[in-house]
């Protein structure tokens, strides 16, 4: 005799949307707040700059012997920021649920957009701007070399879309969690294709630089593919076993402070690493800090002007103009690292955008939510 099984209770986009660190309202209320490691996450930051920094500067023996493991001679991929970075995103991986891929053919403009901006506009852009800049503007203040590095940096932020911190935007802006889902989802898979070649690419035109591809496709194994795959099989298993709801509702917020240890440690390192840069190269952060501004606001723009024009819902719209603007900086700075080294300018401009991601993104959040009106309170039939 057979015991029946139990039925999988069906997710709600609210239970969706069961992210670790956000504080929700109560239904019926439209008080929406982020968590205290999100709300302060740009002070987290800045007391790990501080903190990385003075480790640097004290104790340069030990951080040159962190500097130098790597995987294997020549992979030039730093094993304790590899380590820390899975730790870090293989529990915002275990969110993603790719099954939702299937939804895409429902309501497709949104997730067009979205695709369109971030890897046919947003790289070249990037690439565009970055090289205006520090080739031109800034050329009384950097010298040719380090533009370079510069530039080099800022395409590789540009060629990672976000994927973890998304959840929380979206959340901000009552933004859909299913169809964000779906977007992110999208994403990451289309980044194991595209980052490498659109990297490679664009960084060898603008900054003359040549990027040695297999140390591209290591970064795109051990920082992308593996905490994919990682995440994937053990929502599946733990999902198998337990059932979704004690998945979403107990098991990922014990995993909440595991990947914000490994963020705060993962900033430690870096800016320990980037001692004598940050600490030489101070009014060089304020001017790499501008195009990467600059080209955050010009791709939210883009992103939500043209879900205005084929007058997607505001749901949509909004997390559509934040994956856009946003980057998922532990991927770029991870990636810089392992092709120029800890203590390159490549590496330090992608720093810089660890710096500015926070109050930049709610600045963002803050005109999505006031310009709401914009929008059909419904999406048109496509």
């Amino acid at each position: 005799m057979h015991r029946q099984r139990t039925p999988e209770p069906v997710l709600t986009p609210e239970e969706v949307d069961a992210s670790p660190g956000i504080v929700h309202a109560r239904p019926g209320t439209a008080t929406k707040a982020l968590g205290l490691f999100e709300r302060y996450l740009s002070l987290w930051v800045a007391v790990c700059m501080v903190a990385g920094v003075l480790i640097g500067k004290a104790l340069p023996g030990l951080v040159d012997g962190l500097r130098r493991l790597e995987f294997g001679e020549g992979s030039q991929i730093n094993v304790p920021i590899a380590v820390l970075i899975w730790l870090m995103i293989i529990p915002m991986m275990m969110k993603v649920d790719f099954a939702a891929i299937r939804t895409v053919g429902r309501r497709p403009r949104g997730l067009f957009v979205t695709l369109f901006v971030n890897w046919l506009v947003k790289p070249f852009s990037m690439a565009l701007i970055a090289w205006l800049f520090f080739r031109h503007v800034f050329v009384a203040w950097i010298a040719p070399a380090e533009a370079d590095q510069y530039i080099a940096g800022a395409i590789i932020l540009a060629a990672a879309p976000c994927t973890a911190m998304v959840f929380v935007w979206s959340y901000l802006t009552d933004g859909d969690p299913a169809y964000t889902l779906m977007q992110v989802s999208v994403n990451d898979l289309l980044m194991l294709v595209l980052f490498a070649p659109v990297v490679r690419f664009l960084v060898s035109g603008a900054a003359s630089l040549e990027i040695p591809f297999r140390v591209l496709l290591y970064s795109v194994a051990i920082f992308i593919l593996v905490p994919l795959v990682a995440g994937t099989g053990l929502r599946n298993w733990f999902i198998r076993r337990r059932g979704a709801v004690w998945f979403l509702d107990t098991l990922l917020p014990r995993f909440a402070p595991v990947s914000m240890g490994a963020l705060l440690a993962t900033l430690v390192l870096i800016f320990a690493f980037q001692a004598d840069n940050i600490t030489g190269k101070s009014f060089h952060v304020i001017l790499i800090a501008i195009p990467i501004l600059i080209q955050v606001y010009f791709n939210s723009s883009l992103a939500y002007g043209l879900m205005r024009l084929f007058r997607v819902r505001h749901a949509v719209a909004a997390p559509g103009a934040l994956i856009g603007a946003s980057n998922f900086f532990e991927l770029a700075v991870a990636t810089a690292i392992a092709l120029f080294g800890p203590g390159s300018g490549a590496a330090l401009a992608t720093v810089v955008g660890v710096l500015i991601e926070v109050p930049v993104m709610l600045s963002v959040c803050s005109v999505c939510n006031r310009t709401r009106h914009w929008f059909p309170a419904v999406e048109e039939a496509d």
